[in-house]
């Protein structure tokens, strides 16, 4: 499949099934989400979300199924620096004295090759992606630093830095302020505008009908996909969460 076709879909999971030991997450998924579109992926915890993210980045082998990135394996994305990764819970030591600036630029490390020498290109990706995310007067500023919305919207920059085609965001609304939320929903609209293609998974449901295309309500298999209207029912919430939400 050629990666720059726009008529074709960005992802394609088809039959997956994925856990692990003495653990079935995920149990004949199928999916499809489109170029440039948002995604909203919802569902209760242990619903598989992770389990999906880490069968779409190539760290757990599919038991059946398969998953394509722009018609290739997910390592084989990976290598070419096509999906790029936004973690609920970053593995940072915030007492360590890197900064926002340092964070942000290890987006670009899969650019700069074995000796990870920054070029010009790799510092102005990082300096649009700290503008883009309102970040640029902290640049010189210790991670450990910034509040948690300001946290978060660092290594969204990482992400963006990255430039990769496909973003997969896990929560990344999750203990932010309502002024980080809405600039990183506006931002996340302005890359979907430029052909990006983001799979966001959230708890946050008030706010899906703002940011996402689309949604899929995953419980272990995919219970329903659409428009968020047709998908955000109380009756589909409720098979999803195990409870009326009326």
């Amino acid at each position: 499949m050629n990666s720059s076709s726009p008529d074709r879909p960005a992802v394609v999971v088809r039959g997956l099934s994925a856990g692990y030991p003495g653990v079935s997450a995920l149990e004949g998924v199928n999916l499809q989400l489109g170029r440039g579109r948002i995604t909203a992926l919802v569902g209760a915890n242990g619903s598989g979300k992770s389990t999906l993210f880490a069968a779409m980045l190539g760290l757990l082998p599919p038991r059946t199924g398969s998953v394509r990135l722009f018609g290739q394996a997910p390592a084989k994305a990976r290598r070419r620096n096509a999906v790029s990764f936004v973690p609920q819970h970053e593995q940072i030591d915030t007492t360590f004295p890197i900064t926002v600036e340092q964070v942000v630029m290890m987006g670009r490390y899969t650019h700069m090759g074995f000796i990870r020498r920054a070029r010009s290109a790799d510092r102005e990706a990082v300096a649009e992606a700290l503008a883009r995310t309102g970040l640029s007067q902290y640049r010189r500023r210790s991670i450990g630093e910034l509040s948690g919305g300001q946290r978060k919207r660092t290594f969204v920059a990482r992400a963006i830095a990255q430039q990769a085609e496909l973003m997969l965001l896990d929560e990344p609304f999750a203990g932010v302020d309502r002024s980080s939320e809405r600039l990183i929903t506006e931002l996340l609209h302005q890359l979907a505008a430029a052909g990006t293609t983001m799979l966001i998974s959230t708890h946050h449901l008030e706010g899906v009908h703002q940011l996402a295309d689309e949604v899929i309500l995953l419980h272990r298999r995919v219970l329903a996909a659409g428009a968020p209207e047709d998908v955000l029912t109380d009756e589909q919430l409720a098979r999803a969460f195990g409870a009326s939400l009326s």
